[in-house]
């Protein structure tokens, strides 16, 4: 056996040299940051989390508030949802011209010039976080949830027009092929051939980030975008720590209940 087959590959070589670049970088911003976690780990220290963590209980249960807690959960799940919708369709418009490669396995419809563009969108809109979004927005569209909308729809169009033009450039390209050599145009050869195929992919991927966007959107409030954010930034602004509790419990329960509802469609789609 020769000393060239005891060789590891190249891919296991490359592997290793990033492990060992990673752990260095982790080694080092442990020795270039201050953590005092001696300080964080004290007796003093954990007496104050636990006053504070003390000062929510009980949370605050009066009929009013609690009404005002469900309006505002109904306008996160609201934002949630048309942000997502509009970023599925607007990432879904933006893969066609972002795909490497045509519905038919040829390379795409769209010139390289229009294909730079649209990645360059793409890369534009996901490399922005969503508050970000939210704050350049609030000042062309006011507070409210509307802003927060099309700080979400924005963000995730970057990201699922990736993800999309992806599967488009996956796809088996026969089907679409043997509608080409017919005749048929472009856009029913992707309707009737190419999204058939993809569709699992859309809906999983867009069902994920729906589950990202009720998170990003109880946050997005914080700034003024509406729903449960904004609610618990107004509460902690004042030191209202029952109501801020309520909130909190709000909060999570929509991110659980969405949660469990995405992971069974996702399953449903899979089987």
């Amino acid at each position: 056996m020769t000393p060239s087959t005891l060789a590891p590959p190249p891919a296991r070589r490359a592997a290793r040299w990033v492990t060992l670049g990673i752990a260095t970088l982790v080694v080092a911003s442990f020795a270039t940051l201050d953590l005092k976690a001696g300080d964080f780990l004290s007796a003093d220290a954990r007496q104050a989390m636990a006053r504070f963590a003390g000062s929510f209980f009980p949370p605050e249960t009066a009929p009013v508030f609690l009404r005002r807690v469900l309006d505002g959960t109904l306008e996160t799940l609201a934002m949630s949802l048309l942000g997502t919708l509009l970023a599925a369709l607007g990432g879904l418009a933006l893969s066609l011209g972002a795909s490497a490669r045509g519905q038919d396995g040829r390379p795409g419809l769209a010139t390289p010039l229009m294909r730079g563009a649209a990645r360059i969108a793409l890369n534009v809109l996901r490399s922005v976080p969503e508050l970000v979004w939210a704050v350049l927005l609030l000042i062309a569209a006011g507070l409210g949830p509307f802003s927060g909308t099309l700080a979400l729809a924005l963000h995730t169009s970057g990201v699922l027009g990736r993800l999309f033009a992806e599967s488009i450039e996956n796809a088996p390209p026969e089907p679409a092929f043997a509608l080409r050599v017919r005749g048929v145009g472009p856009l029913r050869v992707f309707l009737w051939a190419t999204l058939p195929q993809i569709w699992p992919q859309v809906v999983s991927y867009t069902l994920y980030r729906w589950e990202n966007n009720i998170r990003a959107a109880a946050v997005l409030g914080v700034v003024g975008a509406g729903g449960l954010g904004q609610m618990l930034s107004y509460h902690l602004g004042l030191f209202q720590m029952h109501e801020s509790c309520t909130v909190l419990l709000a909060m999570m329960s929509l991110v659980a209940v969405v949660d469990a509802m995405s992971y069974a469609a996702r399953r449903w789609l899979n089987r």
